[in-house]
């Protein structure tokens, strides 16, 4: 007799009613944010790639010196690599990001004529992104950035924090990709609200949902989490529901992600 062969339920995720309760509960927690763009899309593209894997202190010093420099992106696609690394080395990975930045610059250069990528803030957004997915190591969380940071439209730009924060908070299943989460959340949240979303669960992440040791206890959002039991015992979880109040942690004012930093003194 052949077997059955029952099919698993896919994990049930949050309603975008309920993505839209938790980006108003932490806009509230850690905003108000300000979205007025802060580069022009390239300056952003490049800022985007030194910030990778460094801290953003570190990302804008490169970013400040590589400008001070080299004055122009146009003299940046066209000098030499050797110098690139020098204006940039305090970002660290100057060897690897020194010719990704010379290559994507080229090749914007090559398939637009110059460096302004204010013509993608016409386009919809699907070809948008398509355009910026064609250049040498940008995926998805770049492209992102860029459209949404620079341009003000409503990409998603998915990094570790809002990855995480949205699986532990049932926005996403536990097995998506975080490359696949951007198409999903997309979705998933009103265009309106994208800005406010990806900056909000950036500082949750940051402050409290982190991923050592979660601050479950004092977390904003802790009453819609369906993880918070994994990192809280039942006696804890028992004494916090019999708590009258509540003092979320996180605050309000941190700086914004993807934003040069100003030099400290």
């Amino acid at each position: 007799m052949p077997k059955t062969v029952v099919k698993k339920r896919a994990p049930r995720t949050k309603s975008k009613a309920d993505i839209a309760r938790t980006i108003e509960m932490m806009t509230e927690q850690y905003g108000p944010f300000d979205q007025e763009p802060r580069l022009p899309p390239t300056d952003e593209m490049v800022f985007t790639i030194l910030s990778q894997h460094t801290s953003d202190i570190n990302s804008s010093r490169a970013y400040r010196l590589l400008m001070d420099r080299f004055v122009t992106l146009e003299a940046v696609a066209s000098g030499e690599t050797s110098e690139v690394e020098k204006a940039i080395a305090p970002g660290g990975l100057a060897k690897i990001k020194a010719p990704r930045i010379k290559a994507v610059l080229n090749r914007i250069l090559e398939l637009n004529g110059s460096l302004d990528l204010s013509f993608l803030r016409e386009m919809p957004l699907a070809d948008a992104k398509a355009w910026l997915r064609q250049l040498p190591g940008i995926g998805p969380k770049s492209a992102g950035i860029v459209l949404s940071f620079s341009l003000g439209m409503p990409a998603m730009a998915i990094d570790t924090h809002i990855y995480r924060v949205s699986q532990r908070l049932g926005v996403i299943g536990p097995k998506v990709s975080a490359d696949k989460a951007h198409d999903i959340l997309e979705e998933k949240v009103d265009p309106e609200e994208v800005f406010n979303f990806h900056v909000s669960y950036i500082n949750h992440g940051r402050q409290v949902c982190r991923a050592q040791r979660p601050l479950c206890p004092e977390c904003v959002v802790g009453a819609l989490c369906p993880s918070r039991k994994k990192f809280m015992s039942k006696a804890d979880l028992a004494a916090l529901a019999e708590q009258e109040d509540q003092t979320p942690a996180g605050t309000a004012g941190a700086p914004m992600p993807h934003v040069p930093q100003p030099e400290t003194q």
